[in-house]
């Protein structure tokens, strides 16, 4: 393990949830979550504004595990944006995501007046009463209008590789032909980022985007700012981030999760360990058992040789070897 990895630099880990929380989930931090999601989706899409939703009221049960979103957001022109980091590969992730997607879908037309209501909200910048909200309701929408979606995003951020995605960084994901790769659905969009493999340092970083993602994944062992994160984004990142900010029961919360984070490290490393030195010790096994076959061949080469030029038959040779008789035809000509 890369002792690195165990250290309480001057910034939160990221890849802690009250880590990831700090930096993206609060008020305070809502430019750097634009900012990031913006750059995530350049050339696609651009978000001026957005509002976090309350993640109690979007939670759900499944065999009593409370299925909740990191952070769940809605942006100014009515898009839903989840977005989770995920520190530890757990079996049938890609499926959770797709659980997480579908339910998101599934409560716009669920809950209709709420998601109307939301919209305005963040349009005008206050919040309507229930009574308000009824008396500007439009007339009541033919039966197909109802299923009309709002774009949902997920964005998975993972310090983990996920065996079934492909071996890069990121991967995007859409509804679209299987022939073709033509878009049918627009408003179903997934965005994984597999931090093991940005492996890019920080001189080759030339986009903001690229720099983004270089400093979440080794903030956490600085006790400064690089002198090339000259941006805006990294001075209000660094201010927020620094642990010696905090304020107590973050930093509680914090140091907990923290603890939480090495021993998972911890574990998963010793697993690895252990797996090593049982693949060592089968592999010595499986190397000595080749070893004395290879050797019990030769020996029996040896002596059919001998025994040839002694004269015997082969039959006679493979009874006193135990070669078959093609075996002994292909030693002694050879």
């Amino acid at each position: 393990m890369d002792n690195m990895d165990l250290t309480c630099g001057h910034f939160v880990n990221p890849f802690t949830d009250i880590g990831f929380k700090i930096i993206f989930g609060q008020p305070a931090s809502k430019e750097l979550l634009i900012t990031l999601l913006n750059e995530l989706l350049a050339g696609e899409h651009r978000i001026e504004n957005l509002i976090f939703l309350d993640k109690e009221n979007h939670s759900d049960s499944m065999a009593d595990a409370g299925i909740i979103y990191d952070l769940y957001c809605l942006t100014d022109t009515g898009e839903y944006i989840i977005v989770e980091m995920q520190n530890r590969f757990h079996s049938s992730f890609l499926d959770r995501t797709l659980f997480y997607m579908c339910r998101a879908i599934g409560r716009q037309v669920e809950n209709l007046r709420e998601k109307r209501r939301k919209e305005r909200e963040l349009q005008t910048g206050k919040p309507e009463t229930e009574e308000d909200f009824l008396l500007s309701e439009p007339m009541q929408e033919n039966y197909g209008s109802r299923y009309k979606l709002s774009t949902v995003y997920g964005i998975f951020l993972m310090n983990f590789r996920e065996p079934g995605l492909e071996e890069k960084f990121r991967t995007d994901t859409v509804i679209a032909d299987r022939e073709s790769g033509k878009v049918v659905n627009p408003h179903f969009r997934q965005i994984f980022l597999q931090f093991p493999y940005f492996t890019k340092e920080l001189k080759d970083c030339e986009t903001l985007y690229d720099k983004l993602i270089y400093t979440l994944k080794n903030m956490q062992h600085w006790n400064r700012m690089p002198d090339a994160l000259k941006e805006q984004v990294f001075s209000r990142l660094e201010e927020l981030a620094a642990v010696a900010n905090l304020s107590l029961e973050d930093r509680i919360a914090y140091d907990k999760a923290l603890d939480r984070y090495r021993v998972s490290r911890i574990v998963e490393e010793d697993a690895r360990e252990a797996g090593w030195k049982k693949g060592l010790a089968e592999g010595r096994a499986e190397g000595r058992a080749e070893g004395l076959a290879e050797g019990q061949a030769k020996e029996k080469v040896a002596i059919a040789r001998n025994l040839k030029s002694l004269g015997l038959s082969t039959a006679q040779i493979a009874q006193a070897t135990g070669l078959t008789e093609e075996e002994v035809e292909s030693t002694v000509n050879n």
